[in-house]
Parts: C-alpha cells; structure tokens; sequence
C-alpha cells in the first residue's frame, strides 16, 4: 500500500510541474493522463471485486482522475444537469473525439447516475482499467463480429427497461475532431427503439487545448452540455433513419455553438 501511495504521489507530482509548464512534451502530458487513468482504477480493484459489474465502482477513480486533470490545467464545465431523469433510463448519445474523453466520462459518471459504457473489446486487454471498466459495468462489443454485438446490444435494451439505466454510447463509432460530427451508427438507436426509452444527447465542445495532429497539448478549458431527452415514441424501426437525422443534427448544432464558445474563450486568455 506503501508503495501505491508513493506513485500516486510522484504522478500528481509530475502532473503539477506538467501543469505549470505550457510547452510540456504532448507525449509526456498524454502518458500522464493514462498512466494516471490505470494508476487509480489498479488502486480500486481490490474494492470493486466486492461488488462486480456495479456502475458505484467507477466513482472513486473518476473522482481521482478529475483531480488530475485539474492539476494539469484541464478543467471541464458540465452543464444541463437538470435534464437528468434519473427515474428511467435512457441512451445517452455523446460525440468522440480522442483518448481525452476519459475526461468527459470522469465528469459525467457522478452525474448521470446508474449507467454503463459501450467500448470496443480491444480496451479491456488494457493492463488494470480493462478490468477496471469491466467492474463498474462497461460492455465490450466485438465490432468484427454483428451477431455478437446484436447479442449484448440486445441484453443492454433489457437493462434500460428493468433496471432505468442508462448506456452511454459514442454513435460515431470512431475518433473525430472535425468540424463536423460523423455519420451515426445504428446500435444505440436499435436499443433505444427496442426498450421505448428516450435518448439523451451529450455534447462536448472541441478541445481548443488538444491537437492530436500537431501534437499540441496544453492547459484549456471545455464544456459538456447535456442536452434535453429526445422522446422515441412514435417512431419504429422503419423510421430509424429519421430519428438519426433528428438526433444528429440537434448535436451537430450544439457542438457549432459550444467550440465556438470555447474557442473565443481560449483566445481571449492567450491574448
């Protein structure tokens, strides 16, 4: 335990001195955010083996990691809190755009309340947060393989209806930092027709502070609004394309206005 405790130490140690210094390595600023991610959620484990497959596991460690954030000059406003209905459950529709999202969901999980992540089955090889995530309820989908998605998709539905939770899904399917949000994918729309739940969209304004491309990273700010549900009654499964439509353009429209925001905010505070 000793030993734990003296690396958490040295990374929040590195954090700070990183968070001080706004021409940081990229690849050094990165390494502590995700070794920092593992550091938390390998602290945990022995905890949330007491109670597997429990969304409550990942609270400490996203709590830890919000902390490490702050310290490396990375703050996140949510917004729209009180469009949370925590009585039923929903699928929450979020825009993806790096590794930087372990961010967003840190911010967000103390939020949204009982829920559960989508993520691509290669994470959980990860060493420490693949289980980590398994424990506090994230579900692995094979994307190589429909019928095995369809399967867990499927259970997930049921889950949402019995149990009000809420799955948190990324409809792009893939990493995007462009102006404009990729084509959704149909998963998270066959689960939210199949169980009548509502759709919850959740959009995070560009990272003015992140370049992946020119391996910028430095101390920013950003904003997670989450946006009023969206009803599916009335639509069927014919009608998917036109909730898609409706889903992503309401999206799309926040995240103009919102990485305007906080594109306007970054250069007044380098001015």
């Amino acid at each position: 335990m000793a030993c734990t405790c003296e690396v958490i130490g040295l990374a929040c140690v590195v954090a700070l001195i990183l968070s001080i210094s706004k021409k940081a390595p990229y690849q050094m600023r990165m390494f502590i955010v995700l070794f920092g991610a593992g550091v938390f959620v390998t602290v945990c484990i022995p905890f949330m083996i007491l109670r597997p497959r429990d969304y409550r596991n990942g609270l400490v460690p996203s709590w830890c990691f919000v902390q490490l954030c702050k310290l490396m000059g990375i703050s996140m406003e949510v917004r729209g809190v009180e469009n949370v209905k925590r009585n039923h459950g929903s699928v929450v529709l979020m825009n993806h755009q790096s590794a930087l999202d372990l961010c967003v969901l840190a911010y967000l999980w103390p939020v949204i309340g009982k829920s559960t992540v989508v993520a691509k089955k290669e994470i959980l090889y990860i060493p420490f947060f693949g289980l980590g995530a398994w424990l506090w309820g994230t579900l692995y989908i094979n994307r190589s393989r429909k019928s095995d998605s369809i399967n867990s998709l499927q259970k997930e539905a049921v889950a949402i209806k019995e149990q009000n939770c809420k799955i948190l899904v990324f409809p792009e399917g893939t990493r995007n930092s462009k102006d404009t949000l990729l084509p959704f994918k149909k998963g998270s729309f066959h689960i939210a027709l199949q169980s009548k739940c509502t759709i919850q969209p959740v959009v995070i304004s560009k990272y003015p502070f992140f370049d992946e491309a020119k391996n910028g990273f430095r101390p920013g700010h950003a904003v997670i609004n989450i946006l009023p549900e969206i009803s599916t009654e009335g639509y069927e499964k014919e009608d998917m394309d036109k909730l898609i439509e409706h889903c992503r353009s309401t999206m799309q429209q926040e995240y103009i206005r919102l990485t305007k925001e906080t594109q306007a905010l970054a250069s007044k505070k380098q001015s």
